[in-house]
């Protein structure tokens, strides 16, 4: 997406569907605009279970990812979401990992 559709869409980012028609989805129903969220959610989880962390919905508002060992941290928005999980890993999150990709594939992750 280009900078100028992000500054005429509003503060929400790109990924988020919003209520307002035409921008980002022509969905304006908030119960689908949550199961749209809850399906980002889901996918991003499969490739995160790969590298051993957990992401769910904060209020509809964020998302706290987490390690296995109880580290989270808060994500503003999926934008934000491999940084993130590199920062509380402490290494490179590829998700076009070779491996990773098998394992989708294959059902595995």
């Amino acid at each position: 997406m280009c900078a100028l559709c992000g500054v005429l869409g509003g503060a929400d980012h790109w990924t988020d569907a919003a209520a307002r028609p035409g921008v980002f989805t022509r969905n304006v129903d908030a119960l689908q605009r949550r199961r749209e969220r809850a399906h980002r959610i889901a996918c991003a989880s499969r490739v995160l279970r790969y590298y051993g962390l957990t992401l769910s919905d904060w209020q509809a508002s964020s998302f706290v990812l987490s390690t296995a060992t109880g580290k989270t941290e808060l994500v503003e928005d999926l934008g934000h979401l491999w940084s993130a999980a590199e920062k509380l890993l402490g290494r490179p999150c590829d998700p076009l990992d070779a491996d990773l990709i098998v394992r989708l594939e294959g059902g595995d992750a």
